[in-house]
C-alpha cells in the first residue's frame, strides 16, 4: 500500500491562501493621511490673522483658553464668534463669571500686525476691566509659514544700529 501525499489527494480542490493582501489597506491609509494633512491646517484657526513674529517659546497650557482674535478690518472674534464693541464687555464678563482653574482664566489674544495700537488696547482694557488678567499675546516664529510679509517692504533689518529692540521672554513680562 502506497502512502498518498497531501498534494496528490487535493489536486482538484483549491487550497486557501494563507497571506493577507495589504495593498487595499495601504491605499486607504494613504488616502486618509492626505485628507488629514490637508484639513489639519484649516482647523488651526478660524479667523485669518497675520501674527507678528517672536523668538519666545511656546507656553504649556492645561485647560482650554479663551481665544480672542482681531482681524485686519478690526472685527473682534471671541472663540471664532464675531462680536461688536458694545457686546465685548458683556461677553468678557460672562467669561470671567465661569469657574476657572487655580491660576484663573487664560486668554489668548491674536491681533493682525496691520491693526491700530488703540484697537488692540481697547480689547486689552476690557479684558483687564472684566478681571481676565492672564493674557497671552500670540505671535509666529520668525520665518514660520502662515505669516505673510508686510506690503511696505520694510523689515527688522532696516532699523538703525543699536535700535534693534530686544525681545522679552514671556516670564519677564507681568500681566496687565
Amino acid at each position: 500500500m502506497a502512502m498518498q501525499l497531501p498534494s496528490q489527494s487535493m489536486r482538484g480542490r483549491r487550497v486557501p491562501m494563507s497571506e493577507i493582501n495589504v495593498t487595499p489597506f495601504v491605499d486607504v491609509m494613504l488616502v486618509l493621511l492626505i485628507i488629514f494633512m490637508v484639513t489639519a491646517p484649516l482647523l488651526a484657526s478660524g479667523v485669518p490673522v497675520q501674527l507678528p513674529e517672536s523668538r519666545a517659546g511656546a507656553l504649556d497650557q492645561e485647560s482650554e483658553p479663551t481665544q480672542i482674535a482681531i482681524d485686519r478690518s478690526g472685527q473682534i472674534f471671541v472663540d471664532d464668534i464675531a462680536i461688536t464693541d458694545v457686546e465685548l464687555a458683556q461677553t468678557l464678563g460672562a467669561i470671567a463669571a465661569r469657574p476657572a482653574g487655580p491660576d484663573g482664566h487664560a486668554v489668548f489674544l491674536r491681533a493682525d500686525t496691520t491693526l491700530d495700537y488703540g484697537r488692540v488696547m481697547l480689547v486689552m482694557g476690557e479684558l483687564n476691566r472684566a478681571g481676565l488678567n492672564r493674557i497671552s499675546l500670540l505671535t509666529t516664529a520668525p520665518g514660520e509659514d502662515g505669516a505673510t510679509p508686510d506690503d511696505s517692504g520694510e523689515s527688522a533689518d532696516d532699523a538703525p544700529d543699536g535700535e534693534a529692540g530686544e525681545l522679552l521672554d514671556p516670564a519677564e513680562v507681568e500681566p496687565i
